[in-house]
């Protein structure tokens, strides 16, 4: 059993909600970052989404834009990301790892060379933000052929046979985004987000799991009530944003991961 299949299979033996956090790979330092990295399991991250910082995160809102800016600029790179994911499985076996980002970095790294590379330093899965599934066999095949996940986004328009199409090949869970917009922006409707999870749940076995819009620990416990998981990364980022100079960053950020994870 795949670990992302493991931990939910876990996860609703023991009738909880999976919290999945995400960060971007480098920033706001490459030593906190790793730092953060390491802890957010003992804070009570159940997946983790790393960010490949890209230079333009289309479907990413100021906070995440920001930090994907700062990595850059502090010399993060795919290869970093990679060895960043092989360095934590030096003392993490258990915890899913999610790469997410955008298709331009991993077809300059080389697809196939990047899957591999991916999947040997153990990462789960893959989130890729702007690969349609009309486009996605470039990567999806060697993706899966190397072990990993590959995650398909769904939103409030996916509906229908477009629904049809996206589910076809998912595997490892369906992330929903939850509004119409970028990341960290809006709330969400829970109400209109339920209805829409019952009617995908009648199509697919996979966990559900909701991000773009859940900020607070209020927000994590009422979208749990309705997903498997819930996803929160733009508070978490912009809390590092907010914090980078402060010694106790890594602290800080336990606290609100902690925190998310209560309220779930």
């Amino acid at each position: 059993m795949k670990r992302i299949e493991k931990t939910f299979a876990k996860l609703k033996s023991n009738d909880k909600k999976g919290l999945v956090t995400f960060i971007t790979a480098g920033d706001p330092s490459l030593e906190q970052s790793a730092t953060i990295l390491n802890a957010l399991p003992q804070s009570g991250a159940d997946f983790i989404e790393i960010g490949m910082p890209f230079t333009d995160p289309m479907a990413d809102g100021p906070a995440i834009q920001d930090s994907s800016l700062r990595a850059l600029a502090n010399g993060m790179s795919l290869k970093g990301v990679i060895k960043m994911v092989a360095e934590f499985r030096e003392s993490n076996q258990d915890t899913p790892i999610i790469l997410m980002g955008y298709f331009n970095p991993i077809y300059t790294y080389g697809t196939e060379d990047f899957v591999n590379d991916a999947a040997d330093a153990g990462a789960d899965g893959l989130i890729i933000v702007d690969l349609p599934p009309e486009e996605d066999a470039e990567l999806r095949v060697p993706a899966t052929k190397a072990g990993l996940d590959f995650i398909k986004l769904l939103t409030p328009t996916t509906k229908g046979a477009r629904l049809d199409t996206v589910l076809q090949n998912a595997s490892g869970f369906l992330y929903y985004v939850s509004i119409a917009g970028v990341t960290g922006t809006k709330s969400a409707n829970i109400d209109e987000v339920g209805a829409h999870i019952k009617d995908i749940k009648a199509k697919t076995d996979l966990p559900v799991a909701v991000g773009f819009g859940i900020k607070t620990p209020e927000d994590a416990a009422n979208m749990s009530k309705i997903a498997d998981a819930v996803v929160v990364g733009s508070s978490i980022v912009q809390n590092m944003q907010d914090n980078q100079k402060d010694s106790n960053l890594p602290t800080i950020i336990e606290n609100q991961v902690s925190a998310l994870k209560k309220a779930i």
